[in-house]
């Protein structure tokens, strides 16, 4: 028996790529893909793909991972239960959230998600520092320490009591990104829109879950996106604008690409297959399907389709925030919250890829390059993980997936692999699915089995890239050429 030229082979597949589409044999050396063609060498181990395709691993970025909320509330999954969850779904990298709350120190925090995650995770990953405190230390001293160490992303908030920056911190915020060369990630809501209608209604009874749809005002995410980007404009900084939910915010991201700002936007599944009617349910079953922003209307879904397919939106990520339906998560509160006492979130990490597969693929909406610039491509070039993540091709880690596209599966409360216990879209049956899954060569997912031990992922360190780099556009402020020799930065 001739020698084996690779570590692993996968035969005759049909591959996938965001611009391209061919019947095709992948050999695997070293973890890496090492050749694309027809009939290689064999391999140590062989998989047949014959009547499949073979994707490259999902990557999602944005998941809420066993974080601390500001309330004190630790959600459902542990790294191992979440970056299981995902592995099943077909995602093979993960950027999850190190959440600073105030007062705490910012370099302890990413220690502290660094070591839980370095225990669990399954996948590899690498995190967004949220900073909720940007004091001076923050800022000059432990932001530059880390971004050097490989944390490139921030990620900021522009509502919520114990969250939100404010105005002047926001643009501190800014400035400093720019400093380090770090991209800046921002969950943008007015604030004062919130606060205000949410407690108009408390006081006038209006508390089941649904009233949360109506406490978020949709004008109020327009109005943020521009006070955002005027403010990233005037810094000279890139941002990424999370969770779009209605028309509105895509015209208002759309608008300014169009200026050629680097204004870059990614919304999530529940933005897509959902709206505010989900909300509507007896007593405080709607719990399950509160997050924030909340699902709008048919008509900002159709919107937000239109913006993934003109790239006014870049990226599908699946905001995986696992809050369980009991005294742990919603019900923290009490078995009656109002909406004010009940956790924003749900589970998603599972069921991104499936969802979109079966609307884009199987169903035809945008189509398969589509589908793999959305969930692996367009977020591995963002984020800076590209080219050793998100396509297939000579080099990049072999984060492979190989879908089965006429299976059927229906979506039900505890099949899926995180703790929450429940999933949004029980009873959605989708066409399409994940069978086996690799992981930098490794077949972690197969026959429905997780052969993955916790802490065999990987932590990917990763400077801002391309996508984080200021246009060198400055406001007439901002130029001492133009406001009388002032240098600000």
């Amino acid at each position: 028996m001739p020698q084996a030229a690779f570590d692993c082979v996968i035969r005759a597949g049909r591959v996938g790529t965001a611009v391209d589409e061919f019947d095709a044999d992948i050999g695997i050396k070293d973890g890496v893909i090492a050749a694309i063609g027809r009939n290689l060498g064999p391999g140590a181990t062989e998989i047949d793909a014959k009547g499949k395709l073979v994707l490259p691993g999902g990557i999602d970025a944005h998941a809420h991972i066993e974080q601390l909320s500001a309330a004190g509330i630790v959600n459902a999954d542990t790294f191992e239960s979440a970056t299981t969850s995902a592995a099943f779904g077909g995602t093979t990298t993960v950027i999850c959230f190190a959440a600073q709350h105030r007062g705490m120190n910012l370099m302890t925090v990413v220690g502290d998600y660094m070591a839980l995650a370095k225990k669990g995770a399954v996948i590899d990953y690498t995190f967004h520092m949220i900073l909720t405190d940007p004091t001076k230390i923050t800022l000059q001293e432990h932001v530059p320490a880390l971004v050097a160490q490989g944390h490139s992303t921030l990620k900021v908030f522009m509502t919520y009591d114990l969250l939100n920056v404010g105005d002047e911190g926001l643009l501190d915020i800014l400035l400093a990104a720019r400093q380090n060369k770090a991209l800046v990630c921002v969950h943008a809501e007015n604030h004062g829109m919130i606060s205000w209608m949410g407690k108009k209604l408390v006081e006038k009874g209006y508390t089941a879950p649904k009233y949360h749809t109506v406490s978020h005002p949709r004008g109020c995410e327009a109005e943020a996106f521009t006070r955002l980007i005027a403010f990233a404009e005037f810094i000279d900084q890139p941002i990424m604008i999370f969770h779009v939910s209605t028309a509105e915010g895509v015209k208002v991201i759309r608008d300014a690409r169009g200026r050629g700002l680097k204004v870059f936007a990614e919304t999530c599944p529940q933005y897509l297959f959902m709206t505010a009617k989900d909300l509507d349910r007896p007593g405080v079953e709607g719990a399950k399907w509160m997050c924030s922003p909340p699902p709008r209307a048919e008509s900002d879904q159709e919107a937000i389709w239109q913006g993934l397919a003109l790239g006014d939106l870049q990226v599908v990520s699946s905001d995986h925030a696992p809050y369980a339906f009991d005294a742990t998560g919603k019900l923290s509160a009490g078995p009656n919250p109002n909406f004010k006492q009940i956790a924003n979130g749900l589970p998603g990490i599972e069921a991104r890829l499936p969802l979109l597969f079966d609307a884009m693929v199987s169903r035809g909406r945008l189509g398969l390059a589509k589908f793999v610039e959305l969930t692996a491509t367009a977020p591995a070039k963002i984020y800076n993980l590209h080219p050793r993540k998100g396509s297939i091709a000579i080099g990049a880690d072999a984060d492979l997936v190989i879908w089965d596209p006429k299976r059927k599966v229906t979506l039900a409360d505890g099949m899926l692999h995180d703790r929450t216990g429940y999933t949004p879209y029980a009873g959605r049956t989708i066409t399409g699915w994940p069978e086996t899954v690799l992981r930098r060569g490794e077949a972690i997912v197969r026959s429905g089995k997780l052969a993955a031990k916790p802490g065999s992922g990987g932590f990917l360190p990763r400077a801002g890239g391309a996508a984080a780099a200021p246009l060198g556009r400055l406001t007439a402020d901002m130029d001492p050429a133009r406001n009388f020799g002032a240098r600000l930065y």
